[in-house]
């Protein structure tokens, strides 16, 4: 079992082998020189699929349910973002936090090493942006137009991701130039 130590708005793995293990395997964290980072959205994953044991600072154990809470304490937006990244990887996707392109997920075609260094093959690319809403959420036509416009500039699929009770529906929205 893996240990994770929660470290405010991140997860830290400690051992560097265990750590670059699940950065190989699962695409997850930011290798660090002497450490992996995890976002908490990662880190809470692990935690629920029983891969890693989480800490906080003193060496207490954080079950599931404290975590939960402490991530929604941090992130007041993270019960439904958790419930698309959990969707998404149980696809078999490889999903990745969205915060370089500004949305809360990009998504790889299943097989895709995302961590590829140097130039890639279009495949190779991130397909998907995800942007996860709660079922009554309302949006306006700029952030809408914003969010599409991201897409197409690095050539991806937008994706609002809606969490239902049960479910989590995707719908694509995508940019036409007449």
């Amino acid at each position: 079992m893996i240990e994770v130590v929660l470290a405010e708005n991140r997860a830290v793995v400690w051992d560097r082998e265990k750590g670059n293990e699940l950065f190989e395997e699962l695409y997850l964290g930011k290798p660090r020189e002497d450490r992996l980072e995890l976002a908490l959205i990662e880190a809470a994953y692990l935690l629920d699929i029983g891969k890693v044991t989480m800490v906080d600072k003193t060496g207490k154990e954080v079950g599931k349910e404290e975590m939960f809470q402490y991530c929604n304490q941090k992130d007041p937006r993270f019960s439904f973002r958790y419930a698309v990244y959990k969707d998404l990887r149980n696809k078999e996707l490889p999903t990745r936090t969205g915060f370089k392109f500004g949305c809360d997920f990009r998504v790889y075609n299943k097989g895709v090493k995302p961590l590829k260094r140097g130039p890639k093959s279009a495949g190779e690319h991130t397909k998907w942006i995800v942007f996860a809403v709660p079922e009554n959420y309302v949006f306006s036509f700029p952030e809408l137009s914003r969010a599409v416009r991201l897409a197409h500039n690095i050539r991806a699929n937008m994706l609002w991701a809606v969490v239902y009770k049960d479910s989590v529906g995707y719908y694509a929205v995508k940019f036409f130039k007449p």
